[in-house]
């Protein structure tokens, strides 16, 4: 078979649906944005496994690298739960199940502020990608007890650490329970996910307004990435009176909750937090769980994986 006869690849998640052709509807209250604000909470093993690096290539031990990281379960994670409560702003934790055994009192004082908890995988100094299936599933239901046993409810979503899935990831959270999942990030309305035994919603996590992404990946400066998330959120607003929409703000304690940095992250939040009449200001599983009654599920079989 020649290059240009070889089919190509699709992953059969979902099918292509332009956002301007799909039945409309309101959020709570009659809202046509839904914000919600993801705050990832994150444990890495000290000089081995993979990081989140402020300077690359350092030589080990990385002392630089991994005290910048716990700087922000030490200090910005607590400035921001400050500034999430100053504002009365909702906010979903995106937890690494490890934290509970390493800063306990941090996730005490977010569940005492009303957080949501949503599971981000076991550390993010591993990742699901290459995985066997069994070995998928045992991560997946480790992480699950893990949250239970410390929450007393399991975990209804799912973000994967460093957002990389193995062919199985979505099949596997739904066979898991799970009943939404934030890797996917092809629109600003949630989606159905076809799996090979039902469905499971994508919530739009944004990888654009996220600051890894942003100020660690193409090296955005703090007021330019307050700037996008104003944008983002205007620009959203005005699209919205054409189609409901969802927006999510990424966020991590290690990077925003740097003063410098969040002394402009908190500008970007007083501006939509003076706009909370114009908008539903929500966690990622209110906005799932609304979305579910709301958004048609797709009609036909479902994946096949093998």
């Amino acid at each position: 078979m020649t290059p240009l006869n070889f089919p190509m690849r699709h992953h059969g998640r979902y099918a292509y649906q332009p956002i301007t052709m799909r039945p409309d509807f309101h959020w709570p209250g009659h809202k046509r944005l839904a914000v919600f604000i993801a705050l990832n909470l994150e444990q890495y093993a000290f000089g081995e496994g993979m990081a989140e690096d402020l300077v690359p290539n350092m030589p080990a031990p990385d002392v630089l690298n991994n005290s910048w990281r716990d700087y922000g379960n030490r200090v910005g994670a607590w400035r921001l739960l400050e500034a999430f409560q100053a504002l009365q702003l909702p906010v979903s934790l995106l937890l690494n199940s490890e934290l509970y055994a390493t800063c306990p009192q941090l996730i005490d004082a977010f569940r005492v502020a009303g957080a949501e908890i949503a599971a981000h995988g076991r550390t993010n100094s591993e990742h699901q990608g290459g995985l066997t299936e069994a070995d998928e599933r045992a991560l997946i239901d480790r992480v699950t007890r893990e949250i239970t046993r410390h929450e007393g409810l399991a975990p209804a979503g799912w973000l994967s650490p460093w957002i990389a899935e193995t062919p199985l990831t979505p099949d596997l959270l739904q066979e898991a329970g799970y009943s939404y999942l934030m890797d996917w990030c092809m629109d600003d309305q949630p989606v159905w996910l076809n799996t090979r035994q039902g469905h499971i919603l994508s919530l739009p996590y944004p990888q654009e307004i996220n600051d890894s992404a942003a100020i660690i990946g193409r090296q955005v400066g703090a007021s330019e990435f307050a700037d996008m998330i104003i944008d983002q959120f205007e620009e959203l607003l005005q699209q919205s009176s054409g189609q409901p929409l969802a927006m999510g703000i990424a966020l991590h304690a290690m990077i925003v909750g740097q003063p410098f940095r969040l002394r402009h992250l908190r500008r970007a939040l007083e501006h939509i937090a003076r706009r909370r009449d114009d908008c539903w200001l929500a966690t990622a599983g209110e906005i799932a769980r609304f979305s579910q009654g709301v958004i048609p599920r797709p009609t036909g079989a479902a994946v096949g994986r093998s």
